[in-house]
């Protein structure tokens, strides 16, 4: 509401005047005479010639004295009194210079004049957009280089690579022993198991990279070896050992582990903020901290990773690019999507937040080109569209991305049309399945089927947004769990680790084991009765190609088989993963009961059907 407007008398708008307290200087206090404590000088200081020498005697701790903080105030308001004349002025001479314009003619547009002056302003306009785009990206690495005194590394001998190794580390690692470069023979087949089953999911540099370090640490009087490339050597041979563990008391897993307490020797200048290298060096310590859970925690190491591609800018195209910045640009992108991906999925496994959300993040998927070397090079790869995969898994990880945020992370307030959501996400996965490149190799097509029925789970399953769940995605869960359990079981039970698995896939066993039990235990009796799944059929019927083709064969032998399968994989895992064994304690615990239930039905049911 807006009251009438009246003049308003002077008992409304009081004279104030404030009286302040006045300190004398330190000259008056000295002589012991009167001071009228005038800013910035007394009129003893002045009449004496003295003005400079007039100061509070606590005028070094400034910000404690009242003659030092009155002064600031009305310092501060003769600066503002200042900048609201210039405004004023400022104003009125645009007006002037606007009503002078308005009454010349126009000039004709094809002039030269106008022409060279819409040049000029976009020229403005461009440097002007450079200088933000510059300033923007240094507002990160601002917060990772600020200097203070708890973080003095002369006073306090702690480095950035001892605080991210002191924050990510669940047990130390041992001492490293005297490093001897071992022969090639011995380090070129973990080079070819890093190739083969990491790198062409997570591409963190070019091959041709990789293959010039390796080539450099086996040259004799060579080029020199920097600290970042001894890093990488180092991490890519641990990640070839441990991936090919099958106990944790294998040669491959304690062979890992010392390559990994080599690599840590470079850590204070590998991890500086501010370099690349560091995007890399971390997200190679993030691969290596899903094989060994014992030693570091994946879920922090992935966040330092997110946070240093964030502070360098990796999450943002250049807004201008050059055609000859076109191998740096995709270089970047890679990098970021690795970074990205590590963290999607990390956080998932885990049922913990993202380091940061989509919509802070605007990259371009890289393209194919600048993951592949030149056609002059000898790579080590067998195929020369392996690194296709990466791209699709890029793809898979932002559908994954964008339901994980919308079901877990924003806010518990369910969805008005929850079922629509859920089913539009699951067709989105199943088009980009469908898309798939027909030539993948049968290990890798292996590995993202695995993805994507996991992911089907995943967001099937209840969630902060969607409460309940739908009878139809119950028996999607049912069907896509016992697919899932079947394709890991057999990768488990592989002799050679020909597929790149981790512990986060013995969180994934558990946590799809745990989604298939619940589903029997709210609807058994309807899941099991393969009748009835064919009367509803009919009902989003867009998933029907997704389901295996098991789909409604002895319900009962398929869901104790996969229960069975469940508890040998965990055990499987259990050699490599303490901690899978406790997985498979409490999901034997859980299953029980359940297990005798199934087992007392299908008799029953057997029994019934010979009669």
């Amino acid at each position: 509401m807006h009251q009438s407007s009246s003049p308003r008398s002077s008992a409304d708008t009081p004279h104030l005047r404030v009286s302040r307290p006045v300190a004398a200087c330190s000259r008056c206090r000295r002589a012991k005479i009167k001071c009228d404590g005038k800013l910035p000088a007394c009129s003893a200081c002045e009449r004496a010639g003295r003005a400079d020498e007039c100061f509070s005697p606590n005028e070094k701790y400034a910000k404690a004295s009242e003659r030092s903080y009155v002064a600031s105030l009305e310092s501060r308001i003769e600066r503002l009194e200042q900048q609201i004349a210039f405004a004023g002025a400022r104003k009125a001479s645009i007006a002037m210079h606007d009503n002078n314009k308005g009454a010349k003619s126009p000039c004709p547009k094809n002039s030269f004049a106008a022409i060279r002056a819409a040049v000029q302003e976009k020229a403005a306009q461009k440097r002007e957009t450079a200088d933000v785009n510059e300033l923007i990206s240094d507002f990160g690495f601002l917060s990772v280089n600020a200097t203070t005194r708890g973080f003095d590394v002369p006073s306090t001998k702690m480095t950035f690579a001892r605080l991210i190794l002191a924050a990510s580390n669940n047990e130390p690692i041992p001492r490293y022993q005297p490093f001897r470069l071992p022969p090639r023979t011995a380090t070129m087949p973990l080079l070819k198991y890093y190739l083969d089953t990491v790198f062409v999911l997570l591409p963190l540099f070019p091959e041709a990279d990789l293959l010039t370090v390796f080539d450099a640490m086996y040259q004799e009087n060579g080029q020199s070896i920097t600290d970042f490339e001894y890093w990488l050597f180092c991490m890519v041979l641990a990640i070839g050992s441990s991936g090919q563990s099958r106990s944790n008391k294998d040669k491959f897993y304690i062979d890992g582990v010392l390559w990994v307490g080599r690599a840590l020797q470079f850590a204070d200048r590998v991890l500086v903020p501010g370099f690349i290298s560091q995007i890399q060096a971390l997200a190679l310590l993030v691969q290596y901290a899903m094989l060994d859970p014992v030693h570091f925690d994946s879920w922090i190491l992935a966040g330092f990773a997110c946070r240093a591609a964030i502070d360098l800018g990796f999450h943002q195209d250049p807004l201008n690019q050059d055609q000859t910045d076109l191998k740096v640009s995709n270089l970047r992108r890679a990098i970021f999507y690795c970074v990205y991906s590590l963290d999607r999925s990390t956080s998932m496994v885990h049922a913990r937040s993202f380091s940061f959300t989509d919509d802070s993040a605007s990259v371009t998927i890289p393209s194919l080109a600048s993951l592949t070397p030149p056609p002059n090079s000898k790579p080590v790869l067998s195929e020369p569209n392996i690194l296709q995969v990466a791209i699709e898994l890029f793809k898979l990880r932002l559908i994954q991305s964008s339901w994980y945020q919308e079901l877990f992370q924003s806010g518990r307030e369910p969805f008005s049309s929850s079922p629509t959501y859920v089913w539009e996400k699951c067709q989105e996965m199943q088009q980009w399945a469908q898309s798939l490149p027909k030539d993948l190799p049968s290990s890798l097509k292996l590995l993202l089927d695995l993805e994507l029925s996991y992911s089907y789970v995943y967001c099937l399953a209840p969630s902060f947004r969607v409460k309940n769940v739908s009878a139809r995605g119950k028996f999607l869960i049912f069907e896509h769990s016992i697919e899932y359990i079947e394709k890991i079981f057999k990768i488990a039970q592989m002799t050679n680790n020909i597929i790149f698995y981790t512990y986060h896939d013995a969180l994934r066993v558990f946590f799809v084991g745990s989604q298939f039990v619940s589903v029997l235990h709210d609807d058994q009796d309807w899941l099991l009765n393969t009748e009835l799944h064919g009367a509803r059929q009919d009902t989003e019927n867009f998933l029907q190609s997704s389901l295996p083709q098991s789909y409604g064969i002895d319900n009962f032998g398929r869901s104790l088989g996969c229960i069975s399968h469940i508890k040998k994989t965990l055990k499987i895992f259990g050699n490599r993963w303490e901690d899978s064994r406790v997985l498979l304690s409490s999901f034997e615990a859980r299953v029980e009961n359940l297990t005798k239930e199934l087992y007392r039905k299908r008799i029953s049911l057997k029994a019934s059907c010979r009669t």
